[in-house]
């Protein structure tokens, strides 16, 4: 009488081959590379987000000192953060900008024209000039400005 029940070896045809071991292994590995590029991606952008809300934070804390001063020392101590803001989020060199190029670097920073063509011109054209834009009225467009740094 013969078994008519099969050996394992004449089922083997029915699975992979064994040499899809390493086939399977590699797609694990890249699947466990995509997964951990991504985690990374994400936490990068995380503290980047973090790190521009720390600088919004700490601008709008200092503007609001600087709003504090009589208005002379006010428009120096907001010129100074200014310069401080540009240094930290594009480099040394949109911070040592003068005149006309302050105002267009401080216009694409912030993307508004109210450094070339609004009151904020008082930042490139001179600080201690006569008859300069009602006070109150820079420093709300400055906070505001600066509420939406990368935001």
């Amino acid at each position: 009488m013969t078994d008519a029940s099969p050996s394992l070896d004449q089922l083997r045809g029915l699975h992979l081959p064994a040499e899809t071991g390493g086939l399977q292994g590699a797609v694990m590995l890249a699947i466990a590379l995509g997964f951990a590029a991504a985690l990374a991606l994400g936490l990068l952008r995380l503290l980047r987000a973090r790190r521009r809300d720390s600088i919004r934070r700490a601008a709008l804390r200092e503007l609001a000192a600087a709003n504090a001063l009589p208005p002379e020392p006010r428009r120096v101590a907001q010129a100074r953060l200014l310069r401080r803001l540009a240094r930290t989020l594009q480099g040394d060199a949109a911070a040592d900008a003068r005149g006309a190029a302050w105002g267009t670097v401080l216009d694409r920073l912030f993307a508004t024209t109210f450094f070339t063509q609004g009151p904020g011109r008082v930042f490139a054209e001179g600080l201690y000039q006569r008859g300069a834009a009602e006070p109150g009225a820079i420093d709300a467009e400055l906070a505001r400005l600066f509420g939406r740094i990368g935001a």
